[in-house]
């Protein structure tokens, strides 16, 4: 039985690609936290050990998949079929929900969970524990309006989300996108959406940004460009031309930090690696303390994930966004979303050269608010309407 003196907030996030779910995820958790309250997260990511956690905050992993097509998955590191493992991580799923007894389940952005893996624990929740609160949390933007409409009426969200969700979530500002209308919600689930605003991540301590700047070996002097491509998987040709930019300068203006992610392959990391000690630039695979490194930065190149944005606009930086736009057009559309409220500039991938990234980045380096004139107006509200509902629910239930 659930008692009283705690409430309990179950989290899930499939975490198959890159690292922007566990971590907007973990953003959200460590927030939630507070006297009384347990925050357990479910996820496949393999990184999250490496995470640090506060108190109140724990995880339950479940056998990690890696994604090779939009509806292709297979298991990260054990020699099973991908069947065996998904029958593996929904089982998890279903005996934490039952074992936890959550009054709040949170789903990070698919309804259904990684091939229809959540959906069990919905229908059990739904039958045997009615009081918990079921929720949907959607980044700002899924995908194109033609795709995420066709992909909910051939998976059935729409009814999932109908049927077995107390709210939705939307992680966005509904002036800059309103995903209502994008995605044609009917008014059965619209009237149950909340936009809560776009996630802020925390703000490196100043003890924080003075070691790192140690660590790194930049002087006060010298300016920055840090480059990150979130999980790295796709990342390779973005890095690829930042590197031969830097190879034909004579002598950068400035200095250079290039995290290329975990997941990007290993032969692709370690030239990357080769060619960024070749001129004078630092690199790192990952990074536990991000929010650090962007601190010190004075630009950021990134892929332009939800996630990083965040991140981005949390510092307060200017930046470069080269987003992908395979196999989702999601972070094309915010970056030409942000790119036109001034929060950022932007490169289209089909344009990505080291000529071209070579002249936006000295644009920036020279004048970073020509083209980022509104991030001093930017507001998130995300972890305060978020902790409102948590209110309003705990004072419902008492």
């Amino acid at each position: 039985m659930v008692t009283a003196s705690t409430y309990n907030i179950l989290m899930y996030s499939h975490d198959t690609y890159g690292l922007g779910h566990i971590r907007r995820t973990m953003a959200i958790a460590s927030h939630l936290r507070g006297h009384g309250v347990n925050v357990l997260l479910l996820t496949g990511s393999p990184l999250v050990g490496r995470f640090d956690f506060p108190e109140g905050v724990d995880f339950v992993r479940i056998p990690g998949m890696i994604k090779k097509t939009n509806e292709e998955y297979l298991p990260l590191s054990i020699r099973l079929s991908a069947r065996h493992a998904l029958n593996i991580r929904r089982n998890i799923i279903v005996a934490t929900a039952k074992a936890f007894q959550p009054h709040l389940f949170i789903v990070d952005k698919a309804p259904l969970g990684l091939k229809r893996e959540v959906l069990p624990t919905l229908k059990w929740l739904k039958r045997r524990m009615p009081h918990c609160r079921t929720i949907l949390g959607l980044r700002d933007i899924m995908d194109d309006s033609e795709s995420t409409r066709r992909e909910w009426r051939e998976k059935g969200i729409y009814d999932v989300l109908d049927k077995y969700y107390s709210e939705i979530w939307v992680y966005g500002n509904r002036d800059y996108y309103d995903s209502i209308a994008e995605y044609d919600i009917p008014p059965s689930v619209s009237e149950k959406m909340v936009f809560t605003g776009y996630i802020p991540r925390a703000q490196p301590r100043r003890a924080k940004m003075a070691e790192m700047r140690e660590e790194e070996s930049i002087t006060k002097k010298e300016r920055l460009v840090l480059v990150t491509t979130g999980g790295g998987g796709d990342g390779y040709p973005l890095m690829d031309a930042y590197l031969t930019m830097l190879e034909n300068m004579e002598e950068p203006p400035f200095r250079s930090i290039l995290v290329s992610g975990p997941f990007m392959p290993k032969p692709m990391r370690e030239e990357v690696h080769r060619r960024a000690h070749k001129v004078k630039a630092r690199f790192h695979h990952f990074h536990r303390r991000m929010e650090a490194l962007m601190g010190l930065a004075d630009v950021v190149v990134s892929m332009g994930g939800y996630n990083t944005t965040c991140e981005i606009l949390s510092l307060c930086k200017p930046s470069l966004v080269v987003p992908r736009e395979e196999p989702r057009l999601e972070q094309r559309i915010r970056a030409e979303v942000f790119k036109s409220h001034g929060l950022i500039e932007f490169l289209p991938w089909s344009e990505l050269s080291p000529e071209t990234l070579g002249e936006k980045v000295t644009a920036l380096i020279d004048n970073p608010r020509g083209c980022c004139h509104g991030i001093s107006d930017f507001r998130f509200t995300g972890l305060e309407v978020i902790s409102a509902r948590l209110e309003e629910f705990r004072g419902q239930d008492s």
